[in-house]
């Protein structure tokens, strides 16, 4: 698609490439910060760098149509990962003085996502993952969402009395409302009082910005005025940290996913994975406890009676 030259430029506004690069500027996280430049590097390719950033929120159906020319072939998860960095620039954008007003993407909607398919992730993969430059909510929240096996919606509604962090554990609200235990492990432990640094209420993973006067008490931090994160914005991040590797981007629920295969592996018993996971029907775990190619290839090796004679020798 060439340069979209419909839109004038104005000199007294901000640059669109100047916008995009300030707001790239302000993402500690180098593989999120590479995630959300696919969007807005073709954006300012596209409308061009010296466009006003004002102009495109005079522009929806313009900036829809151009979304949906690039975007629209590609996966589900893609586009709306895509969908989600060019919201969350705008957002921004409008949160500074002037440079933004309306909502350029308000003609579009993210895709429903096709049921998940998707395979656990490999040790390695998951290792290079959890050790990441990323912020530093976000490495505690995958930590225990790996960790813990739990799922990501279980362990964003926590709040820190329910902590027993000496004991590396907490109660969460399973689906169907029982309540059970997860257990996490020094990864998490290491982290944790880092992100608390000495809280002793409110939720455990905050927003970076204050809440909204719409947003319910029991969901706001009262010693920052922060609000909890959602399971929306928890994804977006995800996914964007992730979108660089080739089968990437990866969801909040790989995580859960490659915990329990990689436990199974490890030749955890039925129990021990339906307590880890919360399921109480070994149905519904038999299909993430799945060994994995690379499981299949370490157990080989393991039990292989000539490699064992060779290594006593």
């Amino acid at each position: 698609m060439g340069t979209v030259s419909s839109l004038p430029t104005r000199a007294a506004g901000v640059r669109l490439a100047d916008a995009a690069k300030i707001f790239l500027d302000t993402i500690p996280s180098a593989n999120t910060r590479r995630g959300y430049g696919i969007v807005l590097n073709r954006l300012v390719k596209d409308f061009g760098a010296d466009t006003d950033v004002m102009l495109l929120g005079l522009e929806p159906d313009r900036v829809s149509g151009w979304f949906t020319f690039v975007w629209d072939n590609k996966a589900a998860t893609t586009f709306n990962v895509r969908l989600a960095a060019l919201r969350t620039a705008c957002a921004y954008w409008r949160n500074q003085d002037g440079w933004l007003a309306g909502d350029p993407l308000v003609r579009l909607r993210a895709k429903p996502a096709p049921a998940d398919t998707s395979k656990a992730l490999s040790r390695d993969r998951v290792v290079e993952i959890l050790g990441s430059d990323a912020a530093l909510r976000d490495r505690v929240l995958w930590h225990m969402l790996y960790e813990s096996s739990a799922r990501a919606e279980e362990v964003l509604m926590l709040d820190v009395p329910e902590l027993d962090t000496a004991n590396r554990c907490a109660v969460v609200t399973r689906k169907g409302g029982a309540r059970d235990l997860i257990a996490w492990q020094t990864g998490t432990a290491r982290l944790l009082p880092r992100l608390l640094t000495g809280r002793k209420s409110g939720p455990v993973f905050l927003t970076d910005r204050k809440a909204r006067p719409s947003v319910a008490k029991n969901d706001i931090d009262p010693s920052t005025g922060r609000a909890r994160i959602s399971y929306r914005r928890a994804a977006e991040l995800f996914e964007a940290h992730t979108d660089h590797y080739d089968d990437g981007p990866y969801t909040l629920h790989q995580l859960r996913h490659s915990r329990l295969t990689h436990a199974a592996e490890k030749g955890a018993s039925t129990p021990v994975l339906m307590k880890l996971s919360g399921h109480t029907s070994v149905r519904s775990l038999a299909k993430y406890a799945r060994v994995s190619d690379e499981g299949l290839l370490h157990f080989q090796a393991d039990i292989d009676p000539a490699a064992r004679r060779r290594g006593g020798r």
